[in-house]
């Protein structure tokens, strides 16, 4: 997918590089695109055109694959795995920010997804000679790595419908006459995030808007741009940081960013579609993607944040994923909110950090305002190393929701918040009554296994390396056993730690 970014044709062609498949079925490709009015053509060994000669165990192999992805994927095509594919230009566009697997099944799941997305399919024959290679690059190992990829691509499918189709966009409305946008980000100072930041709201595709930093002190002008403007305010919270830009916005919607966040070029387009197309929605989200930049250690806390098994029906927030939505609570990190909306509930409650998004989200929804998620409006979200900051950040917001569910309720009491606390508490109440009583032994060890065996397969799923699935199994269980005690501590607390210390955002 690196090589998408520097192709300049319309058309894209997959071709394997061991010179198996013959690149002369090229034109045959293209005229079976043209009769078909497809938008992939996929080569096909089954064909009844095709001339192959490679030996019968790669027959028998190949056979049992397309087998089990005809049945478990419902991909109706007689080959999957023939290495040479013709994809119209906007497919592979589509597919490339929603691909998880990058090696064994890597065509599998662009095929699953472009079938998911409304893109057509169809066949051409091809001309195969594997000459002396007896199995190719077939070995165990590549067999075994297949059938996980493959295993993950089913799970994503079936089980979470990660795949499912976007929602069309409506037509993006003309500069001069869209919504004007005040993006407004909060932050302490200059720093290497904010200048990536910066970086991406000046590629921006739609330019009715405007940026107001609220740095705590002074900065020098970032670049000279007419659409920047800062204010200094101070040491303060977040949420009084991004009240005062709202006071001194001009825009009809305020864009919320982190400055450890950035957003794709369409970001402002797709949002200004979006509110132009249904003046009844006062809020809009939208997903916050893992940086590919990242250092390894964050990206695997981008992982443990996306597992169903810790976000849950939450996990849409750091996908591209599946339709228009209703939603009742988002993070600030990616989030508009129509000014008049805003106001009417006084912006941010300003006692809270963190915490402070799901308030406002509570309070538009009491105001009977409608929220709403929207996967194309994207942006990249720097994540926390794993172990300490991630457990950190994430412990931070547990606590807030349990002193949440408790205090306003809404948005925060929701069992999948709750069920981490249950784990805690069946894991702590159990054990001295397993080892007091052989009756309740066997069933507490039996659930404890059985979790472990379900965060393992979630884990070998996920990961995308051999070495990754330690880690993020390690990952998810620690991200469970802090969540469920910091939430359950939130719940017994009378004050959080905002309202009796000084903020302190270092």
């Amino acid at each position: 997918m690196t090589a998408l970014g520097r192709a300049r044709y319309a058309w894209v062609l997959l071709l394997d590089g061991d010179l198996d498949l013959a690149p002369e079925a090229l034109p045959a490709f293209c005229d079976a695109a043209e009769a078909a009015s497809a938008d992939i053509v996929v080569g096909n060994k089954r064909h009844p055109l095709s001339q192959v000669s490679y030996p019968l165990r790669r027959r028998i192999v190949s056979a049992c694959y397309h087998a089990l992805t005809a049945h478990f994927l419902g991909l109706a095509l007689g080959d999957t795995q023939a290495g040479m594919k013709l994809f119209r230009r906007s497919a592979l566009e589509y597919a490339r920010d929603r691909m998880l697997v990058k090696r064994f099944a890597f065509d599998l799941e662009l095929l699953v997804i472009a079938r998911d997305g409304g893109f057509s399919v169809t066949e051409a024959p091809v001309r195969v000679d594997f000459g002396d290679m007896r199995w190719g690059c077939l070995s165990w190992r590549v067999a075994w790595r297949t059938l996980i990829d493959t295993a993950a691509i089913v799970y994503r499918a079936r089980i979470l419908h990660y795949y499912a189709a976007l929602t069309p966009l409506p037509p993006v409305p003309d500069a001069k006459g869209g919504p004007r946008f005040s993006v407004i980000v909060a932050c302490p100072g200059d720093s290497v995030v904010l200048r990536r930041l910066i970086e991406a709201l000046m590629h921006q595709t739609y330019r009715n808007f405007e940026v107001i930093f609220l740095p705590d002190r002074l900065l020098v002008r970032p670049e000279a741009n007419y659409r920047f403007r800062i204010l200094a305010t101070g040491g303060v919270r977040p949420a009084k940081k991004r009240n005062m830009g709202a006071l001194a916005a001009s825009g009809d919607i305020l864009a919320f960013i982190d400055d450890d966040a950035y957003p794709a070029p369409d970001w402002l387009a797709n949002a200004a579609a979006r509110f132009t197309d249904d003046p009844t929605i006062a809020a809009l989200g939208g997903p916050g993607l893992t940086p590919p930049e990242d250092p390894p250690a964050a990206r695997l806390s981008g992982l443990i944040l996306a597992s169903p098994l810790v976000s849950g029906n939450f996990r849409y927030r750091y996908f591209i994923q599946g339709p228009l939505r209703k939603i009742e609570d988002f993070p600030s990190c990616n989030l508009f909110v129509r000014k008049a909306a805003f106001d009417a509930i006084r912006g941010f409650r300003e006692d809270f950090w963190p915490g402070e998004d799901t308030l406002l989200c509570a309070d538009l929804q009491r105001a009977g305002q409608t929220l709403w998620y929207d996967p194309r409006v994207v942006v990249w979200h720097h994540r926390r190393p794993v172990y300490g900051p991630h457990l950190r950040q994430i412990g931070r917001y547990a606590l807030h929701r349990g002193y949440f569910a408790r205090r306003i309720g809404l948005n925060s009491r929701r069992l999948s918040y709750l069920l981490p606390s249950l784990f805690v508490l069946g894991l702590l109440v159990g054990a001295p009554l397993a080892f007091l009583s052989p009756w309740l032994a066997a069933p507490y060890i039996t659930i404890v296994g059985l979790y472990l065996l379900i965060t393992f397969a979630d884990a070998l799923l996920e990961a995308p390396t051999r070495r990754q699935i330690g880690p993020l199994w390690c990952g998810i269980i620690a991200t469970h056993l802090w969540y469920g005690v910091r939430f359950l501590q939130g719940v017994l607390s009378r004050r959080m730690p905002c309202g009796v210390l000084p903020f302190d955002h270092r």
